[in-house]
């Protein structure tokens, strides 16, 4: 029983799409692995991509490759822009993430291309997905072309 009510307290907290997104984000940030994994969904499919790393298919492999990256701490990473498409049960935010960190040349600062993929469950928001690619400073700036008009 109380982890039901443990999974609806989490479930009370991600109510929405974006909810999930900041929760995963601010886990990062504190480098707590057992909060991140919580906006997972429970399934073995979910997936995540690393920039420039290997496709991590299941909750386990996840795990890992967040421990990994997060051995030193949390990371000073900030969701700069997001795009997205919504439906009642399923989310897609495209990201252009800032992470910085400081090296032995002072500074450094990089961009990060993520998408984030969520699905609407009895648990509420969770993600399925998350799918990041070395970005570049001058995607800040974003180009959208102007589409036909549909109606």
């Amino acid at each position: 029983m109380a982890d039901a009510r443990t999974r609806s307290a989490q479930a009370a907290l991600m109510a929405t799409a974006d909810d999930t997104e900041q929760a995963f984000y601010e886990a990062l940030q504190q480098g707590d692995v057992d909060r991140l994994m919580s906006v997972w969904a429970e399934d073995e499919e979910v997936a995540c991509v690393h920039p420039n790393g290997p496709r991590l298919v299941g909750p386990g492999a996840i795990r890992a490759g967040f421990e990994t990256v997060l051995s030193n701490g949390g990371m000073a990473i900030t969701p700069v822009s997001t795009r997205r498409m919504e439906t009642a049960t399923c989310a897609v935010h495209h990201v252009l993430e800032k992470v910085q960190a400081i090296t032995s040349e002072g500074l450094q600062t990089a961009y990060v291309l993520a998408t984030n993929v969520f699905v609407r469950s009895e648990l509420g928001w969770r993600m399925v997905a998350h799918h990041a690619s070395p970005g570049q400073a001058d995607q800040m700036l974003e180009m959208v072309e102007a589409g036909p008009v549909l109606h």
